[in-house]
C-alpha cells in the first residue's frame, strides 16, 4: 500500500466528516479530553485510539462489539492455542509477553478497519475520520494479511497468476462477511480460524458444481469428502521455516523468518471431522521451530511435536486449471505432489507423522494415461471446453485498478502467466522441464 504523507494520517476532511453520522457525536464523547480553547489543557487525559476499547463503539453497536471482542481478529487465542499446546502451564507468562511484543500489534480495533489503516502497517485515517463501512482491501486486510495472502491473491508470487477471484474484481468482503469478520454468530470462543463450521465455503457460489451430479468428471469420481476444493484448485503458496522473535539493542521488538519458499504439497488432513472430512488437503509449513523463542527464555516449547508444523491451509490462489488437476496421473503416483517423508525436516518428523503421506495414491489398474491416448482415441479429439487446459489460448483479465475498489492505488501491470510444468511454476527454482517418468520406479511411489 501506498505511503501516507505525514500530514494525510492526521488531517480531518471536515467538509466530508459533516456527513457523517459520527459527526452528531461530540469529539469528547469518544476520544475524552475536555472542550476547552485551550489546546494544551483540551488534550489532557485524552484517548486517541478510543475504538481500542470495545465498550466505547458498544455503547452504539451492541449487536456487534461483544462478538468482536471475543473473535479471533481481536483476541490473540489463535496463537495461544498453538503456543499453550506445545508448551508448559509455567511458560505462559513468558510467552504471553512475547506475544504483548510481537503479536498484539497485528490484533484489530474497530478503528484498525473502519477509520483508520491498521497499526501493524504504520496507521493513518482512511478517509479523514469519516467512517468507512466496508474496509477498503488494499489498506485495511492486506495492512495484515499481506505477506502470504496478499501476494497470492493480488498474483505477485513470480510467475504464479492472481486468484481467480481476483481476476473478477472481488474484494475481501465478497466472501468474508461482516458478520464473520465480527464473530457474529460464529463458533463462541474459536481456538483458531478453522474451529466450527466452515465459513466462507466454495459450495457457497458453487453449489451446482461440486459432487456427485455436478456433470463434472473429477468432481463426479471424487465426490466431496477425498479432497478439498485446494487440493486441485489451488497452485503454489508460500512455506515459511521458521520465525525468530527478539529485540534489539534499543529494547524495540522485531521479528525474521529465515527461509521461505514457494511450494505444493498435499498432506493428509490434520483436522478431518465432520465439516472438513477431506482425506488429502494442501498443507503449508507454519514459520515455527522448537527456538523461536528463545530470547525470552529456555525450553519454552517442551511439548513441540503436540501438534504438525505442516497445518491445514486453504490458500488465497484458485485457479480453474491446475498442474494437478490436468490429468490423473499428475496426481495420482505423483509423490512430488505430496508430504512426503523426505520433505520434512528430521526434527519435525515426529510433530508431523499424522499428515506424512507415505506415497501418492496409484492410477486405477487399467488406467490409460492421456499421454498414451492418440488424438482420435480421446472423446473430444482433443479438444475439449478447456477444462484439461487444451481448450482456449486467451490469456486471462488484467483486472482494472482504482481507489473506490481497493482502497489505494494500485499496480497496472498485468499478472505474469506461469508456465505449467516444470520446477519453476512450483517454486522449485529449476528451469529444466519435469522429466517423464517411466512405468516403474521411485516416482510412481514404488511398483
Amino acid at each position: 500500500m501506498a505511503p501516507l504523507e505525514p500530514w494525510e494520517r492526521v488531517w480531518i476532511d471536515a467538509t466530508a466528516y459533516k456527513t457523517d453520522v459520527h459527526s452528531l457525536i461530540n469529539c469528547t464523547d469518544c476520544h475524552g479530553g475536555t472542550a476547552l480553547d485551550d489546546m494544551d489543557a483540551a488534550h489532557v487525559g485524552m484517548n486517541p485510539s478510543p475504538a481500542s476499547d470495545p465498550q466505547s463503539c458498544g455503547v452504539c453497536h451492541p449487536d456487534i462489539t461483544p462478538a468482536d471482542a471475543a473473535s479471533l481478529h481481536t483476541t490473540l487465542r489463535g496463537y495461544d492455542t498453538v503456543l499453550y499446546t506445545r508448551s508448559t502451564p509455567e511458560n505462559h507468562a513468558i510467552l504471553e509477553e512475547m506475544e504483548s511484543n510481537h503479536c498484539a500489534s497485528c490484533h484489530t480495533t474497530c478503528g484498525d478497519c473502519h477509520i483508520s489503516q491498521p497499526a501493524s502497517v504504520g496507521g493513518g485515517l482512511l478517509k479523514g475520520h469519516t467512517f468507512v463501512k466496508t474496509p477498503p482491501m488494499s489498506q485495511t486486510c492486506t495492512g495484515c494479511h499481506g505477506s502470504r495472502i496478499k501476494n497470492e491473491y493480488f498474483g505477485l508470487n513470480e510467475e504464479l497468476p492472481a486468484d481467480a477471484h481476483f481476476r473478477t474484481r472481488m474484494a475481501c468482503s465478497a466472501c468474508h462477511t461482516a458478520d464473520e469478520v465480527h464473530g457474529v454468530g460464529m463458533t463462541l470462543n474459536a481456538d483458531h480460524r478453522y474451529d466450527g463450521v466452515q465459513s466462507p465455503t466454495c459450495e457457497s457460489c458453487h453449489q451446482d458444481k461440486v459432487g456427485v451430479g455436478s456433470g463434472i468428471e473429477q468432481h463426479e469420481v471424487h465426490g466431496t469428502e477425498i479432497l478439498s476444493c485446494q487440493a486441485c484448485h489451488s497452485i503454489a503458496y508460500t512455506n515459511c521455516s521458521n520465525c525468530h522473535v527478539e529485540k534489539n539493542e534499543n529494547g524495540l521488538p522485531f521479528f525474521k523468518v529465515e527461509e521461505h519458499a514457494l511450494g505444493f504439497y498435499l498432506g493428509r488432513n490434520p483436522l478431518q471431522n465432520g465439516e472438513r472430512p477431506y482425506r488429502f488437503v494442501p498443507v503449508r509449513h507454519v514459520p515455527i521451530d522448537l527456538n523461536s523463542f528463545s530470547f525470552y527464555g529456555e525450553n519454552l516449547l517442551p511439548n513441540f511435536n503436540r501438534l504438525p508444523t505442516w497445518v491445514y491451509s486453504t490458500p488465497h490462489n484458485i485457479q480453474k486449471i491446475t498442474p494437478q488437476n490436468q490429468a490423473c496421473e499428475n496426481c495420482h503416483g505423483n509423490d512430488d505432489l505430496f508430504l512426503t517423508l523426505d520433505k520434512v525436516a528430521l526434527a519435525e518428523r515426529e510433530a508431523n507423522k499424522g499428515v506424512i503421506v507415505d506415497k501418492a495414491p496409484p492410477l486405477p489398474e487399467g488406467y490409460v494415461k492421456k499421454a498414451d491416448l492418440t488424438p482420435t482415441a480421446e472423446s473430444d479429439g482433443g479438444g475439449g471446453d478447456g477444462f484439461w487446459g487444451d481448450g482456449g489460448s486467451e490469456a486471462s483479465p488484467t483486472p482494472a485498478t482504482g481507489d473506490d475498489f481497493w482502497g489505494g492505488s494500485g499496480s497496472s501491470e498485468p499478472t505474469p502467466t506461469p508456465t505449467v510444468s516444470g520446477d519453476d511454476f512450483w517454486g522449485g527454482g529449476n528451469s529444466q522441464p519435469t522429466p517423464t517418468p517411466t512405468e516403474a520406479g521411485d516416482f510412481w511411489g514404488g511398483n
